[in-house]
């Protein structure tokens, strides 16, 4: 008896051809930029929040949960593996565990308190816990206050990878995010992924199919807050320092821009938007110097927002969303 395919089965192979590809083309590029004269420092700093993004935007563009204090994760991640860096001694990699397992359990916890709420009330609750985060943060003598925890030495990963080299650190960053962007594409598209975008459009009828939307709710918030906070983690070792600037609230509503920016709900989009909030924050803060004017870094965010509302108003979908759209009705 002959095999009939479905155009779902058809469209998976295709599907996963095609972001192989890009990924390939992708990873490719992220190897040659810093020959190609582009500052690794700049790069390292664009990956991981472009990791960052994409964990948010799983919670976001495929849970339809709109979180105000995903920066909690980031910071708590970058405080602790800094201080088992610095202070227990510990190897990186053992220090990047520490700090991505103790952002999981906070999003345990705080994702046990938020996630039967709903819109506005979620997104209002997740502010006021990483608000109270951020005062812990701030009193906590581990951390220094606003001072921060610094010169974290990033030691040897293994034993015998050294981190001291700039390139050496650069290439384990690229690759701790293409680990992370590969094993967010599979979550999305795994049959979780598939309830879970089933529960963002009509969650009374997933839950009369009998799915328990909390649970799946729950899990992709666990998720998001483990990949937020491997990012956070990543970043301490990178920069040798943790901040309160993670924990603050606008690090928050900045991860909104950028998955926004990018395209909510896209693959690619959140790495398109972080590279170009990144670049728009590292590049403008001497100024912007037009003929004889010269306008100070504060004017990067005034053109951080005005890109925010040309975004919102004329391109819905992001970067990488308008682009989509624009592809398919030129195949079609």
């Amino acid at each position: 008896m002959a095999t009939v395919l479905t155009p779902a089965a058809t469209a998976a192979p295709a599907r996963r051809n095609r972001f192989a590809l890009a990924t390939a083309i992708m990873a490719a590029i992220l190897a040659l930029a810093p020959f190609a004269g582009i500052y690794p420092v700049f790069l390292m700093k664009a990956l991981c929040f472009a990791l960052f993004a994409c964990a948010f935007n799983l919670l976001v563009g495929f849970g339809g949960l709109l979180s105000f204090g995903h920066a909690m994760f980031l910071g708590t991640a970058g405080y602790v593996t800094a201080h088992a860096a610095k202070v227990w001694g510990w190897p990186p990699e053992a220090a990047i565990a520490a700090g991505t397992l103790a952002s999981t359990l906070l999003g345990v916890v705080t994702g046990a308190l938020t996630i039967r709420r709903q819109g506005i009330y979620f997104a209002m609750i997740t502010l006021a816990l990483a608000q109270m985060m951020f005062f812990f943060y701030l009193q906590a003598p581990f951390t220094h206050g606003e001072d921060g925890i610094q010169q974290v030495p990033r030691g040897k990963l293994f034993g015998f990878i050294d981190l001291t080299d700039t390139l050496v650190m650069y290439f384990t960053v690229v690759v701790v995010f293409l680990a992370g962007f590969v094993f967010l594409y599979r979550v999305v598209h795994s049959p979780f992924g598939q309830v879970l975008k089933a529960i963002r459009e009509n969650e009374p009828r997933a839950i009369s199919l009998g799915y328990d939307a909390d649970r799946y709710k729950l899990v992709a918030f666990v998720l998001s807050a483990a990949l937020s906070g491997l990012a956070g983690a990543v970043k301490a070792i990178v920069f040798q320092l943790a901040s309160l600037t993670d924990v603050h609230w606008t690090m928050s509503g900045e991860v909104v821009l950028m998955v926004l920016l990018g395209g909510m709900g896209t693959i690619f989009g959140p790495v398109v938007g972080a590279f170009v909030i990144v670049a728009i924050e590292s590049y403008l803060t001497a100024g912007i110097v037009i003929g004889t004017l010269h306008f100070g870094p504060e004017w990067a965010i005034v053109l951080t927002g005005l890109i925010f509302v040309v975004c919102v108003l004329a391109f819905r979908r992001g970067i990488v969303g308008e682009l989509g759209a624009w592809w398919l009705r030129h195949k079609g």
